[in-house]
């Protein structure tokens, strides 16, 4: 975050401002000052000085103005990445506008740790200590900025020169939107299409239980949430922004109520898109803003097998909390038909690391996350 130099009287008022905002959500979040001077540790050492709830500091002095942007990204391991992540901020593709970086750690390993030791003099560390789960790391690290637009970003993802310069402008070019994406592209340079979705309907969910979205991958009507074989290379309306790279408004941010952290990780941002359309918004996609995303990198290494859990148990969640509960039971159970079909075939093929059978196995998937919060009102349909 962008400060100036400041008196003591400063520092303190600053330190006492953030103190009362010490706990959000159950996790103590205390504000204290990195000591100058000191060498990143490792293990116990480093332990001891990022222990749970510490927040590192940008050192000295009071906020001059209101960012533009407050860029948010939630890191569980993947320093590799989230050093590039970083990287990318501070170098080719900074901003011209004003910008805060807030990262919240949930839950890392000592390497990620000692990264954002040495990250701490350029952008704000939140340390929860932890796992949190994506949703509720953005909503505490959204809670300690103050920019006028909020800008969730991936630890795996590499903004592009002009990147948040084009978010911002199409943000302003169509405040009808609400929420803004970009388009992505992967490490061999191939358009990554998992930044925008179409919606999840029974129909979608049938073509999936049925084999067809496979087989027929791309298709308008077979394979609708892909939309198609569009290249996120136009302007468009779309149902689903994806959390990976995703601004909006903190006027529409608090509106809204941020994400709902009765999910843990994957469905939030559907959630939260199909919220956005509820109250009468249309989150769209600018192909100017472009970012490099590594997909999956910022998962922490998690399997196939678990990640399609994670992913699955997010669908669920989305299901129950925003579909009619006769809706939601015809949803989740073409679900599992979708997930029976596929692991049917990986027992056939006789697959090394099935990623469908162990979804077969334990279904307690198909009980969405436990909620760890009341769900954010919103209509059902």
């Amino acid at each position: 975050m962008a400060r100036c130099p400041g008196g003591g009287a400063s520092r303190r008022d600053d330190r006492r401002r953030r103190g009362r905002r010490g706990r959000l959500g159950g996790v103590a979040l205390v504000a204290r000052p990195l000591h100058r001077g000191r060498q990143p540790g490792t293990g116990g050492r480093l332990a001891g000085r990022l222990r749970a709830g510490r927040r590192l500091r940008v050192g000295g002095g009071t906020v001059t103005a209101v960012p533009e942007v407050s860029v948010v990204v939630v890191s569980h391991d993947g320093a590799e990445w989230l050093e590039r992540c970083l990287q990318a901020l501070t170098g080719d593709g900074r901003p011209s506008v004003d910008v805060e970086t807030v990262v919240v750690d949930s839950g890392s390993g000592p390497e990620t740790l000692a990264l954002l030791e040495r990250w701490a003099d350029r952008v704000d560390v939140l340390v929860a200590g932890e796992n949190v789960g994506f949703a509720r790391g953005c909503n505490l690290g959204v809670a300690r900025t103050t920019g006028r637009r909020v800008l969730l970003l991936n630890p795996d993802a590499v903004v592009r020169p002009g990147c948040v310069d084009a978010l911002v402008r199409a943000l302003d070019e169509h405040p009808e939107a609400g929420l803004v994406g970009g388009r992505t592209v992967r490490p061999d340079g191939s358009v990554d299409p998992s930044s925008c979705w179409g919606r999840p309907t029974l129909w979608s969910w049938f073509c999936f239980a049925t084999g067809l979205s496979s087989a027929l991958r791309g298709s308008r009507l077979f394979d609708p949430e892909s939309l198609g074989r569009w290249q996120r290379d136009t302007p468009r309306r779309v149902d689903v922004v994806t959390g990976c790279l995703l601004i909006a408004e903190r006027t529409t941010w608090d509106r809204l109520g941020g994400l709902d952290e009765s999910y843990f990780m994957y469905g939030e941002d559907a959630d939260l898109s199909l919220r956005a359309a509820a109250a009468g918004l249309h989150p769209r996609i600018t192909p100017d803003a472009v970012a490099l995303h590594a997909v999956g990198a910022s998962s922490g290494g998690n399997s196939s097998a678990t990640k399609m859990r994670l992913l699955f148990t997010g669908k669920a969640t989305l299901a129950l909390r925003r579909w009619s509960p006769v809706r939601a039971r015809l949803g989740i159970g073409l679900l599992r038909a979708g997930v029976a079909l596929r692991a049917l075939g990986e027992r056939v093929r006789r697959t090394p690391s099935p990623r469908w059978v162990p979804l077969v196995s334990d279904p307690s998937w198909t009980k969405g996350w436990p909620e760890q919060r009341p769900a954010l009102a919103a209509p059902r349909w």
